[in-house]
């Protein structure tokens, strides 16, 4: 089993930290993982793209993703800006950061949650920025089962250790129930 992971972000929602939490989770229960992002010179709110592997035997590739089997999409304002189903494959997993279904067609398998509002509820903010990372990771592991929740949980607490690290395991377990095909 080898899959592959795109995070679509703006710069600052935290893609490039969901991919290296999803990957040390991942590694937590046993498994492969690698995580790393792809950015240029963006600043805060710039389109960022951010990638994880996960797999039970060790990964060999150490190349960008180009077909992934998941896209994970922090912002949904991104699916009218960016290209964010660019070579998924057919059949392939979209999980979004969105109130119902994004505009999109295609052969592929869509989850939603509001991680907006769940941030902005146990306010998870940077900037005035909602930072929906963790939340997403939540939606993540719910939606495919890669992961479980007490492994997102524990990487994240790892990280963010404290009352910050508890809002965002809040965070997880919240979306976690309201995550849903849409």
């Amino acid at each position: 089993m080898l899959v592959e992971i795109r995070f679509h972000g703006r710069g600052g929602q935290g893609a490039v930290t969901a991919a290296n939490l999803l990957a040390n989770a991942a590694v937590g229960e046993g498994k492969y993982a690698q995580a790393f992002p792809y950015f240029g010179a963006e600043r805060r709110g710039a389109p960022v793209v951010a990638f994880a592997r996960i797999s039970d035997e060790p990964i060999e590739t150490h190349s960008r993703i180009e077909n992934p089997d998941i896209v994970v999409v922090l912002d949904p304002r991104l699916f009218e800006l960016a290209a964010v189903t660019e070579g998924l494959k057919e059949n392939g997993l979209i999980i979004a950061n969105a109130k119902e279904k994004p505009p999109i067609e295609g052969p592929y398998e869509i989850y939603c949650v509001d991680a907006t509002a769940i941030a902005l509820d146990l306010g998870l903010v940077v900037s005035g920025w909602p930072v929906v990372n963790t939340v997403m990771l939540g939606a993540f592991s719910k939606a495919t089962g890669l992961v479980g929740l007490e492994s997102v949980v524990e990487a994240v607490k790892a990280r963010f250790p404290g009352k910050l690290g508890e809002r965002n395991a809040e965070a997880i377990m919240q979306a976690a129930e309201k995550v849903k095909p849409c």
